[in-house]
């Protein structure tokens, strides 16, 4: 399973939170949040038929640059529960982090509903606007991804085929092809060598098509660079 990009819209969904910010909320290192969230997975899976979601999120160092850190997304039941592990303090403040959280949610809705006014659109104005905000929903999913390489374009700068990559590369249990996209394969995750990118279209009878592929950040390039020679160099 493919470990998504935590995106400003999930930042401010008011329907979960990440396991970061329940490390600050209870005043606890977060490895160790991480550690006791991924010890309750497996009675968690058993009970809800359902991981808890692994993230990653994106963030900014002092030199410039960046670097993706591993975290969790949960739903508040998700949270609760995790939080029978806590102290009563911890818990008291994650459940009044929620109801903030949610009365914000209240506050946001209602101001959408008192300002909205009833407009006669045509057709062609409807469909403008569904694309501009179809074209802002792609743009800010694709942020973390941006600057990133797909395959083929690692490929051309290896001077490979890029069916000659994906081959070297599944051989050495690097990357795994998943119903025809290739994810990145453990212990290989979560080291900010790549990022997936969401990508939209239409079918011929007007039906959606979504999809997400990886693609290798400038970390990733090089490591598969190195990967590339290192297999070369043991044959």
């Amino acid at each position: 399973m493919s470990t998504q990009i935590i995106t400003k819209d999930m930042m401010n969904d008011a329907k979960q939170i990440t396991s970061i910010e329940i490390a600050n909320l209870v005043g606890k290192p977060h490895n160790d949040v991480l550690k006791a969230i991924r010890k309750m997975e497996p009675a968690w899976e058993l009970e809800h038929q359902g991981k808890f979601s692994q993230m990653q999120i994106r963030e900014s160092l002092p030199n410039g640059g960046y670097r993706f850190r591993p975290c969790f997304m949960l739903s508040k039941t998700e949270s609760l529960f995790i939080a029978t592990k806590f102290n009563d303090v911890a818990r008291a403040r994650l459940v009044l982090r929620w109801a903030e959280l949610e009365s914000e949610k209240r506050k946001v809705e209602s101001e959408k509903s008192a300002s909205a006014q009833i407009l006669l659109e045509t057709e062609a104005e409807l469909m403008k606007r569904s694309d501009e905000i179809r074209r802002s929903y792609i743009f800010n999913t694709n942020q973390n991804a941006m600057g990133c390489f797909t395959m083929s374009q690692v490929a051309r700068k290896l001077r490979m085929r890029y069916h000659e990559l994906c081959m070297l590369l599944e051989e050495n249990n690097i990357i795994k092809n998943v119903k025809g996209a290739y994810e990145l394969l453990p212990p290989y995750t979560l080291l900010g060598y790549e990022a997936y990118r969401h990508h939209e279209s239409y079918k011929l009878d007007g039906c959606l098509r979504q999809s997400n592929y990886m693609v290798w950040t400038a970390e990733g390039l090089e490591f598969i660079r190195n990967k590339v020679k290192q297999i070369r160099k043991s044959r």
